[in-house]
């Protein structure tokens, strides 16, 4: 099995398989300028070999492993073998055995799921525990001889504090989660994940294991991850880095959408209307109602020759095109195409050679007609026209008077566009011409995406597969998700698998029964949480002045190991925030003020929720803001209020 010494002298040759693996690295990128046999190999190999020597380079000062099997001799297929596990693998000197197994790989599963009763082979699984870059101990279960119990190490990791990013959970991944990670790349899976049980992790780590398992089919595909706000991004940014994974694409909705600046905000009743699924009919006739019958013949002058399509032919070539169903952009082209090679066709007739050049030019010729049937749009434009007057047909008077512009602007240019009018702008610009696809999409907070930006996110992963990832309880927008089977047919995802997850590891077990207490009101029919921690603390503290109880529970906080977060409502923080500040208390890597709107997936060792009341009160879904808030804490939770508490969480528990 070996002795701890052993296993540090396994971390030296750890070490050293990594600045091989490096040193190969910067070599392969001198020799590969050499090579490569033509323009664009060379530049492709030259960019996969820079990024790998980058990525090595730049690769975490955190342990290379985290685990050990060791396999009975009985194992069919690992008899007698050990194995150590890792975030990436690190291969052995002159072409011998890898060091360390990739967490990815098949044989590393075993650790996550071999247990006394399935041991899966394995005859000790040994986890290590680690200070920095010094290993200090480890721990053996011996699953063959049907012994297993709670890891000391295990629960250590699983609480340790959080200060800075997000960190991976490879070390901790539980069997149920492991499940969910390896699922297969063409399986769209739903985690409906109760706060604390990992599934923001689960999806990354998903990501991770794709990209692992299908690199050849996702390096040209991609993978896109979609988060609530930046910073969510901000704080999930170090994890797939971590892994060894940098070609994600992470962006937030806004982001993946913003081709126009944002200037202006929608009231509530406009926003309501602009997310409904109904307005994708709105803008397709409006963008579709420009086609118009032809009245005319298409004629191109081509020197002292005059080609022409008649109007009936060109009205059967608009027909068929706008039958056919495709974008209208592309319908556009092909009606243009279709009276080119009539043209031609007329051309060959009379002996005349058509080349690439003489379509291009006729092409031009043809616009004016082509104008006229079907003509160019841009999204500015129609959604312009569609906000300045709003239709009829589809949308009642009222809905329609909440999205008119009470000015309309002068022109394109002076238009002062609103988020919800880039969902807009994305479905027409989608409408015109198919966007980029995704080979697996991974969405987070997806609970609170409209019917619009459902849409959006479903043309991303046409032809992709999704993981999908939400709590119906934390839902905070006006149109937030009742279902998932109905969320996953807005997606595009119909018959989804669906898997909840109700086993908080992070949350603790008081500050979870207090949050349970707020289900009943939020009617979002998911089952209470479990804690699987039986640690941590809450307080609940009434003082006179709400300022100076934040700043007493902060200075207070500073006393323990970890990250401080303070949550209050958004109209609270400044005067929170410079409270703070007038008492030296400075905001940095460990202590943050989080307006309760942009909390939502971000946790903290310590929170101070200041004024649960005056969330409540600020929106509509106020108490499911405040069940986001209850659950940001991973250690300790302090709330403290002037007002009175809502009466969910005045109720003896």
């Amino acid at each position: 099995m070996g002795t701890l010494d052993d296993e540090r002298r396994h971390v030296e040759r750890c070490r050293a398989g990594l600045r091989r693996m490096l040193d190969g690295a910067r070599e392969n990128v001198i020799v590969g300028e050499t090579v490569a046999g033509d323009r664009y190999s060379a530049e492709r190999l030259g960019r996969h070999l820079k990024s790998l020597a980058k990525e090595l380079s730049e690769e975490p000062e955190g342990p290379p492993f985290f685990g050990r099997l060791d396999f009975g001799r009985d194992s069919a297929e690992h008899g007698g073998r050990a194995y150590h596990i890792g975030r990436r693998h690190i291969t052995g000197e002159h072409g011998g055995p890898p060091v360390v197994i990739d967490w990815r790989a098949p044989v590393a599963r075993a650790f996550y799921r071999a247990s006394a009763r399935d041991p899966q082979g394995v005859d000790v699984r040994r986890r290590f525990g680690w200070s920095g870059r010094t290993l200090t101990g480890f721990e053996d279960e011996r699953l063959g001889a049907g012994e297993e119990g709670g890891s000391t190490i295990l629960a250590a990791e699983i609480e340790r504090p959080r200060v800075g990013p997000m960190r991976d959970i490879v070390a901790t991944i539980q069997p149920e989660q492991d499940d969910l990670v390896r699922a297969d790349l063409d399986t769209t899976i739903c985690v409906q994940g109760a706060p604390g049980t990992g599934k923001t992790a689960v999806g990354l780590h998903r990501a991770a294991y794709l990209l692992y398992a299908h690199r050849r089919r996702l390096e040209r595909a991609g993978v896109l991850v979609l988060g609530p706000n930046r910073a969510f991004l901000g704080y999930i940014s170090a994890v797939l880095p971590a892994l060894g994974e940098v070609d994600v694409e992470q962006t937030t909705l806004e982001g993946l959408l913003g081709a126009y600046p944002v200037r202006a905000a929608d009231s509530a009743p406009a926003a309501a209307v602009k997310h409904d699924a109904r307005m994708a009919e709105v803008l397709r006739r409006a963008l579709y109602g420009r086609i118009r019958r032809p009245a005319e013949p298409a004629v191109a002058s081509d020197g002292s020759y005059h080609w022409r399509v008649g109007e009936d032919e060109l009205r059967r070539v608009v027909e068929d095109a706008r039958r056919a169903g495709l974008p209208y952009g592309v319908g556009r082209e092909r009606v243009r195409a279709r009276v080119v090679a009539s043209m031609r066709r007329q051309a060959e007739a009379r002996g005349q050679t058509c080349n690439a050049a003489w379509e291009r030019r006729i092409g031009r010729a043809v616009t004016p007609a082509l104008d006229a049937a079907w003509p160019a749009a841009r999204p500015e434009d129609v959604l312009c026209e569609v906000l300045s007057a709003p239709p009829e047909g589809i949308l009642t008077d009222a809905e329609r008077a909440a999205i008119a512009w009470p000015r309309p602007p002068r022109g394109v240019k002076a238009a002062r566009w609103t988020p919800a009018d880039l969902v807009l702008l994305d479905e027409l610009a989608c409408l015109l011409e198919r966007p980029r696809g995704y080979g697996h999409v991974i969405v987070d907070e997806a609970q609170d995406l409209s019917p619009m930006e459902c849409r959006a996110v479903a043309r991303r992963s046409e032809h992709g597969s999704m993981t999908v990832l939400g709590d119906l309880a934390q839902g905070t927008t006006p149109w937030a998700a009742r279902s998932w089977p109905e969320h996953l047919d807005l997606l595009g995802k119909p018959g989804g698998r669906i898997v909840e997850l109700t086993t908080g590891f992070r949350v603790p077990g008081a500050v979870v029964e207090l949050a349970n207490r707020l289900l009943a009101a939020l009617d979002a029919g998911v089952p209470p949480t479990r804690s699987h921690r039986s640690d941590g603390r809450l307080r609940v503290v009434r003082v006179a002045e709400l300022e100076k109880g934040v700043v007493e529970a902060v200075r207070e906080a500073r006393a323990f190991e970890g990250s401080i977060g303070v949550i209050a409502a958004d109209a609270h923080v400044e005067a929170i925030t410079c409270a703070l500040w007038n008492e030296g208390l400075d905001l940095g890597e460990r202590l943050s003020v989080m307006p309760a709107s942009t909390a939502k997936g971000l946790e903290y060792d310590h929170v101070v929720l200041a004024e649960p009341a005056a969330v409540v009160a600020a929106e509509p879904r106020g108490l499911n803001r405040l069940y986001v808030a209850l659950t940001r804490a991973v250690s300790r939770l302090d709330v403290v209020h002037a007002q009175p508490l809502p009466a969910q969480l005045s109720r003896p528990s």
